[in-house]
């Protein structure tokens, strides 16, 4: 409870993972998450973006869709075990993908 594990790496603040990617300590919490502090993401050029939390983040998901779209970025919410789950199967699928994880 309260971090994840990324290539045996131990980490209890938010991050952005995509393949060959991972950026810790971006921002404070998921109350943070706005259109600028995603700019990072960007440069991966994710055709899917998982949002993983502990808690729901339906209202914030919903604020970032539209920057999300204007981009034909897919923004799928779910709490943070299903989405480092599906993250995996879609990285293995070679597919465009990043997550934000929220431990």
């Amino acid at each position: 409870a309260g971090e994840i594990v990324i290539n045996g790496e131990r980490l209890a603040a938010p991050c952005i993972v995509a393949p060959g990617f991972l950026r810790g300590d971006w921002i404070s919490g998921v109350g943070a998450l706005t259109h600028d502090a995603i700019e990072p993401v960007w440069v991966l050029q994710p055709r899917i973006l998982l949002l993983g939390t502990t808690t729901d983040a339906a209202a914030v998901a919903r604020a970032l869709r539209p920057a999300l779209a204007a981009r034909q970025v897919a923004l799928e919410a779910m709490e943070l075990g299903a989405a480092c789950r599906t993250y995996n199967v879609l990285a293995q699928e070679d597919r465009s993908v990043a997550a934000l994880l929220f431990p």
